[in-house]
């Protein structure tokens, strides 16, 4: 049974996880900003996706579908996205495990790695909030 029983569950703890991060550190974008890059994770079961658009000040999140082409595309599960937030898997063994499907310049995803320590600090408590397990799941490809 996945982590999230909805795309709504999913969006409403993400939208609380940045606000968070946002409101601990305003300059936690500056990575993305720099990289000028657009990601979209594009998760399954439950399917959602949340595009982070850092392409230009003010980093905007976008939840759900979206027409303009992202610079990065992940797929994955959200039960992956969860544990690569808890930090109990790492991106490279993600990829080397088949958990995600990268599409766009690989290298623009060492922007992602101040976002993934905030959130890494910050994703438990937000987890509890909404009663939801804070460990990773056994996982398997999407």
């Amino acid at each position: 049974m996945p982590i999230y029983a909805s795309d709504t569950q999913l969006y409403t703890c993400f939208e609380q996880l940045f606000g968070i991060i946002e409101g601990h550190d305003p300059a936690a974008a500056c990575a993305l900003l720099k990289a000028a890059v657009a990601i979209r994770f594009n998760c399954v079961q439950p399917s959602a996706a949340i595009t982070i658009d850092a392409r230009k000040a003010p980093v905007a999140v976008h939840y759900g579908a979206h027409t303009f082409k992202p610079t990065i595309e992940v797929g994955l599960s959200s039960d992956t996205l969860h544990c690569l937030l808890l930090g109990e898997i790492r991106l490279s063994k993600a990829i080397g495990g088949d958990l995600l499907d990268l599409k766009g310049p690989v290298w623009k995803t060492l922007s992602l790695a101040e976002l993934f320590h905030y959130a890494q600090q910050f994703y438990p408590a937000v987890l509890q909030e909404h009663n939801l397990p804070t460990h990773c799941p056994p996982l398997s490809p999407p």
